[in-house]
């Protein structure tokens, strides 16, 4: 592996390779404390791991990594009205969005939820 860990693929690769106009006047929202958000985490996580198997392919396998990953989860982090919603550069990190509302299923819905059999 090139990075040991999630922070320093981010550190070290990702805010250089994505360079954004991400002020409070942009549409494109970053939290510099992007780890206090957990969709962040996973996205990222989920895009170092892709990124460490795409890059040896030497031929097609960061175009890969970069169309099928990082730029659909990037696009999701920077959205407005993603995980940093509240954040910006300038005023830091805003915990202010709460976990989507659940009301858990009926018992014996799923009778196997590893295997995604559900009944209605």
């Amino acid at each position: 592996m090139v990075y040991a860990s999630v922070v320093e693929f981010v550190e070290n690769y990702l805010s250089l390779v994505y360079r954004r106009q991400v002020t409070d006047i942009s549409d494109t929202v970053w939290c510099p404390e992007w780890w206090k958000h957990a969709e962040a985490v996973a996205r990222l996580d989920a895009m170092w791991r892709a990124w460490e198997h795409y890059r040896l392919d030497g031929k097609t396998g960061l175009s890969v990594w970069f169309l099928d990953h990082a730029d659909p989860h990037m696009a999701k982090l920077f959205d407005p009205k993603g995980p940093f919603k509240y954040c910006s550069v300038r005023n830091g990190h805003k915990d202010m969005l709460t976990p989507l509302p659940l009301k858990s299923p009926q018992q014996g819905l799923f009778s196997d939820p590893t295997m995604g059999d559900f009944r209605i």
